[in-house]
Formats: structure tokens, C-alpha cells, sequence
């Protein structure tokens, strides 16, 4: 009432067409505002993400480079370890017992393993053991031996477990280190005797980590640091050994965001495949990721749409917004006459003019149905006369089968005279007065009914029982929604069972709801009579029978008595029961009465 009040001061003061264009202004500037911070937003997740998977892109290329250069290098000094393990000379001191070494045989062995390292650079040292421990050392540089440990076989293990496999580990197992505490990798492999294949002893390889360094220093590669898979440093970079982590051993690319000096790095390292070599990477997120060519594009398109909104906003403040007042202003005069009349004004556009019509239709349609409504209200007062005057109907009914009743009395037939008092009560529940409405209580006396006149003719295969909450008893239900569900179980249930079955009626409130059941213990229903019987769309007697159909028409009517659409739950077990459960709304339309 208030906003056609304000529309008739729009004439007088031109109030309100100022305020719907500054409303009109602020969404538009609203809406630009958003489109520019989702552009700034748009903008910055676009480049830190095309940064960030850029900075990726190049770790992983460089890492599985390097990774591929490491591995095929080492391979090389591998194939180089099986080519000494058949060097003669060597062959001769593994197989010369044990006091037919000298020094002599042990010199030999050596220049014949140094004939071979003369081919490939890169090998500082290279010591095989025989079984006795009794060894041959190709000393390039100076070593340190840990003859303890050189006692102990935990240190052979891994290579025996080769069985001649090569076994790539760190610093020559332990045993011996360089005397300037460089690291080396280590290719340790078991000797077998070609042709006994008895184990002879066990050689040891070590590559300089000058032939990893000097891989970087080709590739230019100065982000790298090279370690051993225990952290130790190899080559490249070692002022990035302190990011080194265990979470870097791993034969995939591990990426880690870190900080360093208030700038964003990328850590990246994985295991170098197969030996004990970690390639870590850390560099930092440039610019070169950075796609301008995307963000020139938004920048024109958020420009575009900024005159696009301008423009929008002009066009509905003159061709809209301006007519509507007016139309609207037009309406509200009509109101304030006292009569449903149509408006006659001339619109500005099609559109505009065809709501005029359409409001100008919708009168004569309200008039319409006013008279229809007041028709309707006519007839159903005739109606509610003819309804008291049917209500006199049954009284001869009932008078009729106590009549019967009574005959069959005096001629001694008892069960008649008690079949047609109950028939007469029955009737007399289920007419009801006409109501379409009834008490619960009165609801399961209709059902009490009709079971005793079915037990007249099923005998003692039936058996009821009621579990009716006492404060339920006064809650006012659609009248036959549970004769429907009885019926169903007898003629569904018990009686196809063939044997002595249990009918349970109960009720109770729960959660502000009504919970009404019927369960039987009869044959039980699958899943398709289930759904069936639930299903909304339109059935026929054709597909359910005329039982299950009026099951499923009372299921249906009460959909629309409450307006709610689970308003039933079926439950049941082929051979063991079914159980069928109403749930009505407490504080309904339908309430207590």
C-alpha cells in the first residue's frame, strides 16, 4: 500500500523517478565494481597458477634430464665393473689359493684393472676383496680404511644379496673414505668364478663426484645440488643442501613451496632411479610464466563490458523504467476508484503494451471468477441442503438390518443375529453422519468391524491386535484409510499364505507427526509391487488389481488431503511380513479437534 502511495507522489514531486535511477546507478556500479575485482581476482590466480605450473614444468624437464644423464653415466661404470670382473689377471689372484699370493700376483691384478680404468675417466679407486679379505687397491688418491668394520659382514650384504647383480651405494660402504672427506659412489658387485660360478669375492667401484659436477657445469645447471639419498653432498650447488628432506627420496617429483628472503622458491627433487642419488632443484617463481596475452584479452573484455553495462543502464532507465512509473501510476488511480476497470494509456513499445493488455485481461478475468465464486457459493449451499436431507437414508438401513436381526434371534440363529449387528455397526461408522472426517478412534472401530465380519468367513486364520496410543485417539483423520490397508493385507498377506496370520494396528506420535501402521504377517510384497504401489503417475486396474489399486488410491488421497508427498513408508520381506506406515503432520489443517 505504502509503494502505490510513494508512485502517486511520483506526479506530484518527481521524487521517485530521481530515486529509481540513483537505485539504478548503484547497481550498475555495483556490478562494475564486481566485474573489476573479479578481474583483478581472475587475473592474480590466473598468473600465480600459470607461474607456479610453469616453474613446475621446467623443474620436472630439468630433473628428469639430469635424472636420465645421471642414470645412463652410472650405467656406463657398471657395464665397466663387469668388464673388470673378467680382467685374467684378476681372475688369477681371486682364484690363487691362499698361500700362493704374493705381492707379485697381488701387483699384476692391479695393472690389469688399471689397463681397463684407463678407457673411462671418472674412477678414483677401485678395491676387490677376496674371500680370504685378502684385496687389490687401485689407489688414484689417498683412502682411509676402517678395518674394524672391514672385519664385519654387514657390510658385504647388500652385495652378496646382489649375487653379482651391481649394487650402487655411497662411500665405499663405509669401509674406506678419501682422505680429503670427498664423496664418491660406490658400484659394488660379488665375483663369481665363470666357470664353477663359486663365489670368489666382491668388488668396489668408486666413481668421483667430479664426473656428476662436471655434468651440471655442460648443462649449466646452476639451481642443482646432487646428494646422496642420506643427504649426503655430491656435486652442484651446496648452498642448497639445507633443503634437502627425506620426502625428496621418492622415485616421483616431489614439488615444495618455501620462503626464502620474502620470496616465494620452488623446491623440487625425486630419487635418480635405481641408486641412491637424489637431484634437488630450487628456484624461484619469475615472470616468464606469466600469460600476458590472456590478461590484455580480459582487460578488453572488462573494458566492453563496462560500456556494455553504461549503455544497458541508459536504455532501461528510458525505455523501461519510465513507462513502468507511468503504468504503474495508472494501475494505482484505477484502485483508488473502488472498480476492477481496465486502463487506457498509449505504451511506448510492444512489450510495455502488451502487459497493459495482459493487466487489462486479468481484469475481466477476476470479474469472471468473481461471478463464477459467487455461483460455486450457491450451488454448494444446495448441495449442503441435499447432503442433510441423504443423512436420513441410512436410518433405514440401520433400522432394516436390526429387524433381521432380530429375527434371526428368535429363530434361533445366533451367528446371523451377530453378523448383522456387527454389519450394522460397521455401516453405521463407516456412513458416518456424511462426515469425511472422523476420530481415529472411531476410524479403528470400522476396522474392528470389518475384520470380526471377515473372521465370520475366514474363521480363526486371522488375528488382530491394536496398539493405539490413547493420545492419538481423538486425531481427526480422512475417513477409510485404514479399512483399505486391512483389506489389502488379508486378501495380499495372510490368505495367499495359507496359514494363521497376525494383522497389528498401531499408533502413536512422534516428532509432532502422527505414525499410523498396519503390518501383517502374510506373504510379504518385492520390490517392484513396492514401487508400484508408491509410484505417482497415473495407474490403472489393468496393472495393479483391484485390491492393490484401492491400496494405492488411498496412498494417493492422502497425498492430496495433506498436501505433503511422503506421507507413506512400506516395508517388507517376501515370506515374512509387510508393514504399511501413514505419517501425518500433527499440527496440520487436519489437526486434534
Amino acid at each position: 500500500m505504502n509503494i502505490k502511495k510513494n508512485l502517486l507522489q511520483f506526479y506530484d514531486n518527481n521524487s521517485k523517478r530521481t530515486s529509481l535511477s540513483s537505485s539504478l546507478k548503484q547497481v550498475i556500479f555495483g556490478i562494475i565494481f564486481i566485474a573489476i575485482v573479479s578481474f583483478l581476482i581472475s587475473t592474480y590466480y590466473i598468473t600465480e597458477k600459470e607461474r607456479k605450473e610453469y616453474g613446475i614444468r621446467e623443474a620436472e624437464s630439468v630433473i628428469k634430464t639430469l635424472s636420465n644423464n645421471i642414470y645412463s653415466e652410472t650405467k656406463n661404470y657398471i657395464d665397466l665393473s663387469r668388464l673388470i670382473m673378467t680382467e685374467g689377471r684378476l681372475v688369477t689372484f681371486l682364484r690363487a689359493d691362499t698361500d700362493d699370493v704374493d705381492i707379485g700376483m697381488i701387483n699384476d691384478a692391479r695393472y690389469g684393472i688399471m689397463s681397463i680404468l684407463n678407457v673411462k675417466e671418472g674412477v678414483d679407486s677401485v678395491i676387490v676383496f677376496r674371500e680370504d679379505m685378502k684385496r687389490v687397491v687401485t689407489d688414484r688418491f689417498s683412502y682411509k680404511y676402517n678395518h674394524p668394520l672391514i672385519e664385519q659382514d654387514i657390510w658385504k650384504k647388500d652385495i652378496y644379496n646382489g649375487r653379482g647383480r651391481a649394487v650402487v651405494s655411497l662411500n665405499s660402504n663405509k669401509i674406506a673414505t678419501r682422505a680429503d672427506n670427498k664423496p664418491v659412489v660406490t658400484v659394488g658387485r660379488a665375483i663369481y668364478d665363470i666357470d664353477s660360478q663359486r663365489r670368489r669375492g666382491l668388488m668396489l667401484m668408486n666413481i668421483s663426484a667430479s664426473v656428476y659436477q662436471k655434468m651440471l657445469n655442460q648443462l649449466h645447471y646452476s639451481d642443482i645440488c646432487i646428494m646422496g639419498i642420506d643427504g649426503t653432498y655430491l656435486a652442484g650447488n651446496k648452498e642448497l643442501v639445507p633443503f634437502f628432506e627425506t620426502g625428496f627420496d621418492s622415485a616421483q617429483i616431489v614439488h615444495k613451496n618455501d620462503v626464502l628472503d620474502h620470496e616465494r622458491i620452488l623446491i623440487s627433487g625425486c630419487n635418480v632411479s635405481n641408486l641412491p642419488i637424489v637431484i634437488l632443484k630450487v628456484s624461484s617463481y619469475g615472470s616468464e610464466g606469466i600469460p600476458y596475452k590472456i590478461i590484455y584479452a580480459l582487460l578488453f573484455l572488462l573494458v566492453v563490458f563496462i560500456l556494455m553495462a553504461i549503455y544497458v543502464a541508459r536504455f532501461i532507465q528510458k525505455n523501461i523504467t519510465d513507462p513502468v512509473f507511468e503504468l504503474s501510476s495508472s494501475m494505482e488511480r484505477n484502485k483508488r476508484s473502488g472498480h476492477l476497470k481496465k486502463i487506457n494509456i498509449d505504451m511506448s513499445s510492444n512489450e510495455l503494451d502488451m502487459l497493459k493488455t495482459d493487466y487489462n485481461s486479468m481484469i475481466d478475468h477476476v470479474n469472471e471468477l468473481i461471478a463464477t465464486l459467487i455461483e460455486k457459493e450457491k450451488t454448494l449451499q444446495k448441495a449442503e441442503m441435499r447432503v442433510l436431507q441423504e443423512q436420513i437414508k441410512p436410518h433405514f438401513l440401520y433400522n432394516s438390518i436390526e429387524t433381521i436381526g432380530f429375527l434371526a434371534m428368535d429363530a434361533g440363529a445366533d451367528r446371523v443375529h451377530d453378523a448383522l449387528e456387527t454389519l450394522g455397526s460397521f455401516y453405521r461408522n463407516f456412513l458416518s453422519k456424511g462426515d469425511r472426517e472422523i476420530p481415529l478412534s472411531r476410524e479403528v472401530c470400522i476396522v474392528k468391524d470389518y475384520i470380526s465380519l471377515q473372521k465370520l468367513r475366514y474363521g480363526d486364520i486371522i488375528e488382530d491386535i491394536y496398539d493405539i496410543s490413547e493420545d492419538t485417539e481423538n486425531f481427526i483423520v480422512p475417513k477409510l484409510i485404514l479399512q483399505p490397508l486391512v483389506e489389502n493385507s488379508i486378501y495380499h498377506g495372510i490368505r495367499l499364505k495359507g496359514e494363521r496370520g497376525i494383522i497389528r494396528i498401531s499408533s502413536r506420535i512422534e516428532e509432532n507427526e502422527l505414525h499410523l501402521s498396519v503390518k501383517d504377517t502374510g506373504v510379504g510384497m518385492d520390490a517392484d509391487q513396492i514401487e508400484k504401489i508408491l509410484s505417482r503417475k497415473k495407474i490403472n486396474q489393468n496393472e495393479l488389481d483391484a485390491e492393490s489399486f484401492g491400496l494405492w488410491g488411498t496412498i494417493e488421497r492422502i497425498r492430496i488431503y495433506y498436501d505433503k508427498e511422503d506421507v507413506v513408508k512400506i516395508n517388507s520381506e517376501i515370506g515374512e511380513y509387510t508393514e504399511i506406515e501413514f505419517i501425518i503432520p500433527y499440527a496440520s489443517h487436519y489437526g486434534v479437534k
